[in-house]
């Protein structure tokens, strides 16, 4: 699977053709009940790229989903969310029958069009996590979901009239919020590998900045940082966000902060030298971001030691 080709699929209605799934009610929408599928859908397996929005609930999937270039086993609730022009794939062991229950939501981007949520789907990060980045559900949380599935689709079969998409976009939205929702009560509850993953951040950047490689390199950046942490930019930013209130950049630059206070407390390095010491080709820059951040100058800082 690691060398095949992804295959493209420009619309749900190809998608479901692949599938081996009936023609879909809406040509820009779909919602399907795994647990209807009886048979082994002969198009299931295989890396894919999706030209629409893919929101997935799985339970007692016994493939492993891969996305990106992480696989991940499904033995539970647990939900993620694909947007346009991602690749993931399905693979099962050989002569292995594909199981599978829960529901997935198909959604066109021209759906969306003209309409608000066209833009603000794009401010939802989770789009953009990886599959071992998934939402894991509680029970409750569960049967919320299965119930939002179950009113898009009873609206989705119903009669098409004039109120059919504001209906479906409303609920879009709504199911939408409490994704964000769940996620954030996932990274409070999840507090000791969280908070595990704040100390490697504590000690990844104390790595770097104590080494040559800021010097080579400049500061981290943000895709450099989860990279390390074996996680999703987007996922970091929004787990760091809810744990400390910042993000990831704001957590580079408050520990560029801090050496910089120590090397100006402590040494008597010029400005410029340990500006160059911290990865700034530009003492100017590093004076700037360090004003911005402490409302005092390098210089004002060290005097106030004195």
């Amino acid at each position: 699977m690691a060398n095949q080709q992804p295959q493209r699929i420009k619309t749900i209605t190809g998608y479901h053709r692949i599938m081996g799934l009936p023609k879909p009610a809406h040509p820009l929408i779909s919602v399907i009940d795994m647990a209807t599928i009886s048979d082994v859908l002969p198009g299931a397996q295989g890396i894919k790229v999706l030209d629409f929005y893919s929101i997935s609930l799985k339970r007692n999937f016994n493939a492993k989903i891969r996305y990106g270039q992480q696989q991940y086993d499904f033995d539970e609730g647990t939900m993620f969310f694909i947007s346009p022009g991602q690749v993931f794939g399905v693979e099962t062991e050989k002569g292995q029958e594909l199981k599978r229950s829960g529901w997935l939501l198909l959604v066109h981007p021209d759906f969306l069009w003209n309409t608000p949520l066209a833009k603000a789907i794009r401010q939802y990060d989770f789009f953009d996590y990886s599959v071992r980045e998934a939402l894991f559900l509680s029970e409750k949380e569960e049967q919320i979901i299965t119930g939002m599935m179950q009113s898009i689709q009873q609206e989705y079969n119903a009669n098409i009239d004039k109120f059919t998409q504001d209906v479906m976009i409303a609920q879009l939205e709504l199911l939408l919020v409490y994704g964000n929702r769940f996620y954030e009560r996932q990274f409070i509850t999840r507090k000791i590998n969280n908070h595990q993953v704040l100390a490697r951040l504590e000690d990844l950047l104390n790595a770097y900045f104590d080494s040559d490689e800021i010097v080579k390199n400049g500061l981290p950046t943000v895709t450099h940082v989860a990279e390390k942490l074996n996680l999703s930019p987007s996922y970091l930013g929004a787990l760091l966000k809810v744990l400390t209130g910042l993000n990831t950049q704001q957590h580079i630059h408050q520990k560029l902060i801090d050496k910089a206070k120590e090397k100006l407390s402590t040494t008597t390095l010029s400005v410029s030298e340990i500006a160059y010491q911290l990865g700034f080709e530009h003492p100017q820059s590093f004076s700037k971001l360090f004003k911005t951040k402490t409302n005092f100058s390098p210089l004002e800082f060290r005097q106030s030691f004195n």
